[in-house]
């Protein structure tokens, strides 16, 4: 599965090449998890974070990055995946909007880059995933203060800019349906999380 960012968040054309986001299975015909990879022009801009590459790093969003979001809808349970050119990563899952139960989780991420484009692949274990994904958005950032750029796969309606009229990644109501079965078949089915099953605060 390919997705290109082809929109700021609120419906504007890209002026540069599109960000690639693609899902593939893992190792073991995806038993073992799901490979996100990102193609993506590099703006060096912010600078890179002041953290060891491989590392989590906390507000990673305040950098230059490229995000994924795999949403059960009917709960609002969500995984959240950010990968930055500079080798850091933040994973962090969400049970409601914008309610942060896990962050900095482990996470093997390699990343490639070159003068202006980079590269990223993540392994994403199964049980980081929240039961039943049903929608899937990404996004991609980066600039600083008026040069601040946020892009989205799924942007706001326009119609609906006036109720949203700042870049919020957690409009979960602008996700779009997304199925696994699309990778490994209308007979498969998501494992188990280990980390959801244990039982999610607040809920």
């Amino acid at each position: 599965m390919e997705f290109l960012i082809r929109h700021t968040w609120d419906g504007r054309p890209v002026t540069h090449e599109p960000v690639l986001v693609r899902l593939s299975p893992g190792a073991g015909a995806g038993a073992a998890g799901l490979l996100l990879e990102v193609s993506a022009p590099l703006f060096n801009d912010p600078a890179a974070p002041p953290g060891e590459p491989g590392q989590p790093f906390k507000q990673l969003w305040d950098y230059e990055v490229v995000e994924a979001f795999f949403l059960n809808a009917e709960s609002e349970q969500y995984l959240e995946v950010e990968l930055c050119p500079h080798g850091q990563h933040l994973v962090l899952l969400l049970s409601g909007r914008r309610n942060v139960w896990k962050q900095e989780l482990a996470l093997s991420f390699r990343v490639s880059r070159g003068e202006a484009r980079w590269e990223g692949r993540a392994h994403l274990p199964w049980s980081y995933f929240p039961p039943d994904v049903t929608k899937f958005n990404a996004y991609a950032i980066h600039g600083s203060e008026q040069q601040r750029r946020y892009e989205a796969l799924y942007p706001v309606p326009l119609r609906e800019l006036w109720q949203a009229p700042l870049p919020d990644f957690h409009r979960l109501e602008y996700f779009q349906p997304f199925s696994f079965s699309t990778l490994f078949g209308p007979g498969w089915k998501q494992p188990e999380s280990s980390l959801w099953s244990a039982g999610t605060p607040g809920l």
